[in-house]
């Protein structure tokens, strides 16, 4: 009885050990295309400042190509921002970049260098305006900000292009009806109420650099209602990528206290140019896809990436090799 509870024993776990390979296998077939041999060589990476979510989903990226492209070499750059990425990609200094919809359409509204070369690869996720004061400001609306000292982020970035058409929408100049300075989410959450009244940040939910403020110190978000969303999409151009909506009570869950607060998004496009290789686009645009979940785990926003609103890369048109794996993965 022993010896033949044994075999049984036996069989079942090589039946185990079998199913195990075959779904090993599956999930491998799911992620990679079967017995294709991954892409090499290198590639240049933009993403933007240090404590911002650029660079963050572009280091946790750079970890999953090399998974799925042992042979890749990914030259990940720090950047001020979506307009400088934008630039830099466009004109042949990087060759990948994530970048905000409303500065990719600005540059192109603009007639950039390299406009034209420019393609899609993947809508990411949404970045939120974040306007941050103290929490005993007087500050409770944009109007307020006029003659206060206000950060309105680094030449180049995405934050700077927002926060000025945030301020002439409620009628302030930046140049003149305010005390603007440069600094960016590594220097402006430092300076809050020591040298800055208020300052501006665009990124997705949450950012590091607010995480890291709200753990030692608190603040308070200034809503940017749907009325002041209208009358940005009065000044016409790259404002239409703009959308009202509210950050939700559970992006900073210390300093919201159960609320949500009223402000605008703008789609994030991972972005790339026409040159590019085709194949190795195909396999990083599937790379961004399927390792959604593991990226997420850290890039909490992330996690919002899907195939079937990736492929809009509105303004850009998709490249070659983003389109060959979309279709290949159509119902």
């Amino acid at each position: 009885m022993s010896k033949v509870l044994s075999r049984i024993g036996r069989r079942r776990a090589l039946q185990g050990a079998t199913a195990g390979v075959v779904a090993l296998g599956l999930l491998l077939w799911w992620l990679l295309p079967l017995g294709e041999e991954p892409p090499g060589g290198s590639i240049r990476f933009v993403t933007g400042t240090p404590s911002g979510v650029y660079q963050k989903y572009g280091s946790l990226l750079r970890t999953e190509l090399r998974e799925d492209m042992p042979r890749l070499r990914v030259d990940l750059r720090t950047s001020a921002g979506s307009q400088e990425n934008v630039e830099r990609v466009a004109t042949g200094d990087a060759d990948f970049t994530i970048a905000a919809a409303d500065a990719v359409e600005t540059y192109r509204l603009d007639g950039g260098a390299g406009a034209d070369r420019l393609r899609g690869v993947a809508r990411l996720y949404d970045d939120y305006v974040q306007l941050v004061v103290p929490p005993d400001s007087g500050i409770r609306s944009v109007e307020d900000l006029k003659g206060k000292r206000v950060a309105i982020g680094p030449p180049g970035s995405g934050v700077r292009l927002i926060a000025n058409r945030v301020l002439e929408a409620a009628d302030i100049d930046p140049e003149k009806d305010i005390t603007a300075s440069s600094d960016g989410i590594d220097t402006g959450p430092g300076r809050l109420g020591h040298g800055l009244d208020a300052f501006f940040w665009s990124g997705g939910l949450p950012t590091g650099g607010l995480e890291r403020l709200a753990e030692k110190s608190t603040f308070r978000f200034v809503p940017i209602d749907a009325d002041l969303v209208a009358k940005l999409h009065d000044q016409g151009g790259a404002t239409r990528y703009y959308r009202a909506t509210s950050m939700p009570e559970t992006a900073y869950p210390t300093v919201q206290n159960g609320l949500s607060v009223p402000t605008l998004a703008v789609s994030n496009l991972l972005v790339t140019h026409k040159d590019t290789d085709p194949r190795l686009t195909e396999w990083l645009t599937r790379t961004v896809l399927k390792r959604r979940d593991s990226i997420g785990e850290r890039v909490h926003s992330a996690q919002l990436v899907d195939v079937r609103t990736a492929i809009y890369t509105d303004p850009l048109p998709l490249h070659d090799g983003a389109r060959r794996y979309y279709y290949s993965v159509k119902p």
